[in-house]
């Protein structure tokens, strides 16, 4: 892991690159399998599934028999600890819910905004080496909130043509209406377009890897609206003296075994916390079952020592991190002035690990710099805004004759016709 000292603002942007890979023919591939699912339904998708996954299904969708088996193979134990989850996930997101609306804005006009929930939508959720179950609570559960009708679960089946067992208990747990044995770029493609077995959906939800991330951004060419772009999980921590080095080490191992193309690093005001920490990531590594692939995203990672306070919020909102934890004796400065973050987690005792699983808010989070622009995951995105407004003969009276200047003054004649004949009809 690169130690860097004092860096000079001009060497900023080349310091903060995260570690994606640059594929050049990434986007060709997904127009590709997006081109064939498109004319060719259900025969492509279980086409790529055996090219991709190496399994051949006879049918992709997961049965009452199949989830009934899985569910009784989760341990007990397991089971409580997703139900404890998921009661902290629900209370997090119940609370979101929003009343309507209403302002009178002038004599006799009424405006209101109501929300409605998108009636169908599709999850992704990641299998390969860590099937993230967690991730079907992340999703689902405010799905299910939200009240959307139709909630589509995707993932890929291991070579044995199985969704891990977790992963099925945990969307039965939440409400999913259609699980489906689909990954990758086909899975969204699916979901894009529709195939025999996979419903056409109006929003997609989900992390994954640069494949499905460019795929997710393809949908939304074809009217499908997407969460945000996720890519591979990163992790800033901001410490100083105050921080436990060894806490420290633990929560960037926590994100760098998630992948080789993620990215951990530590911003500090102490020279020594940098040492104490680089060490401790040197021990603890080496017990981990996943250590190979963190010892790929630790190379891509950095230790940074600057000066001040100011300069490291400075270069923190620079960088944009999907995941922030704080842990300095004046971590009100940062919750106070952090602009652009995904999540923020404060004090020593407040692990990303928390937010991943069991605390309650959602971990499907902007990563790659795009939290300055995007916000995670919430109730929100499964529901539409919508605006209503109703006007009374005295209200049309009030803004009439602001309407039609305004019509006029941008040459819109019919726009000035329905209001004058209203005005006319009442003076008569």
């Amino acid at each position: 892991m690169k130690k860097v000292i004092n860096p000079n603002r001009s060497t900023w942007s080349e310091l903060l690159k995260r570690p994606t890979q640059t594929l050049d023919n990434i986007e060709q591939t997904v127009n590709t399998i997006f081109s064939d699912v498109k004319r060719n339904g259900d025969r492509a998708i279980s086409k790529y599934t055996e090219l991709f996954d190496g399994t051949q299904l006879n049918s992709p969708i997961v049965s009452t028999e199949e989830l009934n088996e899985a569910i009784k193979q989760v341990p007990e134990a397991l089971k409580i600890a997703i139900q404890v989850a998921k009661s902290n996930i629900e209370k997090f997101h119940t609370a979101q819910k929003t009343k309507r609306l209403v302002v009178q804005t002038s004599d006799g006009v009424e405006c209101w905004q109501e929300k409605r929930p998108i009636q169908k939508v599709g999850l992704y959720i990641p299998g390969g080496t860590a099937p993230l179950f967690s991730t079907v609570l992340m999703l689902a559960i405010p799905a299910q909130i939200a009240g959307c009708k139709e909630i589509v679960l995707c993932s890929p089946p291991n070579k044995e043509g199985k969704i891990a067992n977790e992963i099925l208990y945990t969307a039965q747990l939440c409400g999913v209406t259609k699980i489906i044995k689909v990954g990758g770029i086909q899975a969204i493609a699916g979901l894009t377009f529709g195939t025999e077995t996979i419903p056409q959906v109006y929003k997609i939800f989900g992390p994954g890897n640069q494949y499905v991330t460019v795929a997710k951004q393809l949908s939304t060419k074809y009217g499908v609206a997407i969460d945000m772009p996720a890519g591979p999980s990163e992790l800033l921590v901001v410490a100083d003296d105050t921080a436990k080095a060894n806490y420290v080490a633990s929560d960037l191992l926590s994100q760098a075994e998630h992948g080789s193309d993620s990215q951990v690093i530590l911003v500090a005001t102490s020279r020594e916390l940098i040492d104490s920490v680089f060490d401790e990531i040197e021990k603890q590594i080496q017990d981990l079952p996943r250590k190979e692939m963190a010892q790929k995203a630790i190379s891509n990672s950095k230790l940074i020592y600057v000066d001040t306070n100011e300069i490291a919020l400075e270069l923190i909102n620079t960088y944009a991190p999907e995941h922030f934890i704080v842990c300095t004796d004046n971590n009100d400065f940062y919750t106070d002035h952090i602009e652009n973050a995904g999540s923020v987690f404060i004090g020593n005792y407040t692990p990303e690990s928390a937010g991943d699983y069991a605390s309650g808010t959602n971990h499907t989070l902007p990563t790659n710099g795009f939290s300055r622009a995007y916000s995670g995951v919430n109730l929100d995105s499964f529901l539409k805004q919508i605006t209503f407004q109703k006007i009374s003969e005295q209200g049309i009276r009030t803004i009439g004759k602001t309407i039609v200047l305004m019509a006029e003054a941008e040459g819109l004649q019919a726009h000035k016709n329905a209001i004058t004949l209203r005005l006319n009809d009442l003076k008569g």
